[in-house]
């Protein structure tokens, strides 16, 4: 369900982190932060997911405090908690996978009630949610249509609610379209998603490697660099800058399965979203030139880097 973009964004991440540790400090563990980064992306979506219900389920905490009122009105005894008996809502917070994962991580641990109940209220005044409640049978595709404009069209436009979420997950730059997608399909089929298993085995093993063989071949990766970098001196280049382009050799040599066009193309996109102005451009001249000189020289014959079993 992570996309290979996302793990390459994890995987430079971890690199730079480790390339920019103090020598005199005990060296991190890079696989240990890896995972870290995975655990975090987990943990956001978990909390995402259930943000969601607590909106839905606010209706009933909603009628109860207007029931409780020293004199409540005809409208304060009967508000209208469809919304809590959402078919698709319950099925989300019975499913035992989304259980076991709220469990282990804890959401309600940041809960914000105050803007929970501003959300709730704001939702309330809605033209979507007016016409939601006044049918009064439920229809399988409105109860997905209903949590689906909470999500994005109360939730994420909210600028209080992506700063509550930036401010505790710093990953939330990262991972937003991504978990935007991941939110919008478990919509459509919660009972597919495996919680505990957020990255296939697969993806994992491809983030792991390409860590593994980024550290390993540096030497290798530096021989192709060094020699296009002309009159820069490689000190002087951005870390970020330079792991990328090692990034993107070592998938040149190392990853049978990855297009050299598909690898070239990514490491643009990364350096011109986390790295200086003109990084693309600077990227792609040193990957294009190290591509072309692979071919010309017949050295395109990729051959897999065994990672080790550990880790």
């Amino acid at each position: 369900m992570i996309s290979r973009r996302n793990i390459r964004v994890k995987v430079m991440q971890a690199l730079y982190s480790v390339e920019s540790q103090e020598t005199n400090e005990k060296p991190n563990d890079p696989f240990k932060l890896l995972q870290k980064h995975f655990d975090q992306t987990h943990q956001l979506f978990v909390y995402l997911i259930h943000y969601l219900t607590e909106v839905a389920r606010y209706a009933e905490i909603d009628a109860r405090n207007r029931a409780g009122k020293h004199l409540p009105s005809y409208e304060d005894l009967n508000v209208n908690i469809k919304l809590a008996g959402n078919e698709l809502l319950w099925k989300i917070l019975e499913y035992p996978s989304y259980q076991k994962a709220v469990k282990e991580t804890r959401p309600e641990l940041l809960e914000n009630t105050d803007l929970l109940r501003k959300l709730y209220h704001q939702l309330v005044e809605t033209d979507k949610y007016q016409q939601y409640i006044a049918v009064a049978g439920r229809d399988k595709k409105e109860e997905k249509a209903m949590l689906e404009f909470i999500f994005n069209e109360l939730l994420l436009p909210n600028e209080s609610f992506t700063s509550f979420v930036e401010e505790n997950f710093t990953n939330w730059d990262d991972d937003a379209d991504m978990l935007r997608l991941l939110v919008q399909n478990f919509l459509n089929k919660p009972s597919s998603f495996n919680f505990q298993e957020l990255i296939s085995k697969e993806k994992w093993l491809f983030g792991k490697g390409l860590l593994e063989t980024v550290l390993n071949k540096k030497e290798v990766t530096m021989e192709h660099i060094k020699p296009k970098l002309k009159n820069w001196d490689p000190e002087r280049i951005a870390v970020l800058d330079m792991i990328l382009m090692r990034m993107g050799v070592c998938e040149f040599l190392y990853f049978e399965t990855i297009p050299p066009k598909v690898t070239i193309n990514e490491y643009i996109d990364l350096a011109k979203e986390y790295s200086t102005p003109q990084s693309g451009q600077f990227v792609n001249g040193i990957l294009d030139n190290i591509h072309k000189d692979l071919v010309k020289d017949e050295k395109m014959h990729k051959v897999a880097f065994k990672p080790s079993s550990s880790n």
